[in-house]
């Protein structure tokens, strides 16, 4: 099931043909899938909604998500600074990179998963970011600050150290997230909230 997803992911990232996705499929992983130790969150209640709410570019890979999920290990980065209803509606999961079944040293990729009405707040990292919403319409902000609504099928792009931010509204969000660093052991980190 795992070489699948691989499969399946890559697949995708590939039919896209952008010059944006090109470095990071460059140095996309080659070899053998590596088992994990499966682990589960609250947020994955919504995979039921979201492989109901696939756009036809993404069906396939989404179904075999949530095919997949019971048997990947999904994660959480800030349990000690955010709230109760962030940790219950956020997750994410590896495929490729340190921790994934997909060995890389180069290059991360995986899945975010939010629930409906949640940010995630403002926060950065060093690696270079790309996200391909596969589900779910949400608002994304980067570095000047402002709100722009995104669609499924979207490429978003976060240079290193860049502060971004999420948000749903109505329906959960399923994204595709790819880094790309010469450390992917870092860890992203929230900024201060703003002042108003």
């Amino acid at each position: 099931m795992t070489q699948k997803l691989i499969e399946a992911t890559r697949a995708l990232l590939s039919s896209l043909d952008s010059t944006l996705l090109r470095p990071f499929l460059d140095e996309w992983p080659a070899g053998t899938a590596q088992a994990v130790v499966p682990a589960s969150l609250p947020v994955l209640t919504w995979l039921p909604q979201v492989q109901r709410d696939a756009e036809p570019f993404a069906a396939e890979l989404v179904s075999e998500i949530c095919r997949a999920a019971p048997s990947m290990s999904w994660q959480q980065t800030y349990r000690a600074a955010v709230d109760e209803h962030f940790l219950r509606n956020y997750g994410w999961c590896e495929l490729a990179g340190l921790k994934g079944p997909l060995p890389s040293t180069r290059v991360a990729a995986g899945w975010l998963l939010l629930g409906p009405q949640t940010t995630y707040p403002s926060h950065r990292h060093e690696a270079e970011e790309i996200y391909l919403p596969l589900v779910g319409v949400a608002s994304w902000l980067q570095g000047d600050g402002l709100w722009r609504e995104r669609s499924p099928g979207e490429l978003i792009h976060h240079r290193p150290h860049e502060p971004h931010a999420m948000r749903t509204r109505a329906a959960p969000l399923l994204a595709l997230y790819l880094w790309r660093s010469a450390d992917l052991d870092q860890q992203a980190r929230l900024d201060p909230p703003a002042r108003i």
